[in-house]
């Protein structure tokens, strides 16, 4: 098949040569709660951590893998684990490093390769970050919902996370 072809097994593509898939009322519901409820979800997790460290959410996520993988990371490999491009995260760490939070320094035994590192006082505001971050969740998702309800949140995006991780091995995480 010529490169300038589209793949005809691939979805997407063929989206735009079929009739739509147009959702019914009860999925078009579904997708704005679900559109609607994680952009404001999102935007008061930020908001919290902005009033009170002045950091944001990515910010937070930053210090939060680095704390899992004994305070440092390669770059690349932080970029991967948070599904953000190499440029954003470059931007957020340069950021947080002028805030003494992190520093950059070369990999031992790889120069080319670049290491994010936590520093003390990026430890020190992660510990007193993250019960304000675990009671915003608590309080704005886990306390909203029954337990089923976060079983079959759970579910979905397991599923999801499983259908897409295919294009993007590198940010299998979960465990």
């Amino acid at each position: 098949m010529p490169p300038d072809q589209p793949d005809p097994d691939d979805d997407v593509a063929c989206a735009t040569e079929r009739e739509p898939r147009w959702l019914d009322v009860d999925q078009q519901r579904a997708w704005r709660a679900y559109m609607l409820g994680t952009t404001l979800l999102r935007d008061r997790l930020d908001g919290d951590l902005q009033q009170v460290f002045g950091m944001s959410l990515v910010e937070y996520e930053v210090l939060v893998r680095l704390s899992e993988n004994e305070g440092q990371m390669r770059m690349a490999q932080l970029a991967d684990s948070l599904a953000h491009s190499r440029s954003r995260v470059t931007h957020t760490v340069k950021r947080m490093e002028d805030d003494g939070l992190v520093e950059r320094c070369t990999f031992t035994g790889d120069r080319r390769g670049v290491v994010a590192r936590l520093t003390e006082t990026g430890w020190e505001v992660l510990r007193s970050a993250a019960p304000v971050h675990v009671e915003g969740v608590r309080r704005y998702l886990i306390d909203v919902a029954s337990p089923t309800d976060l079983e079959a949140v759970r579910r979905v995006f397991d599923a999801v996370s499983d259908l897409l991780i295919g294009d993007h091995p590198e940010l299998d995480i979960r465990d």
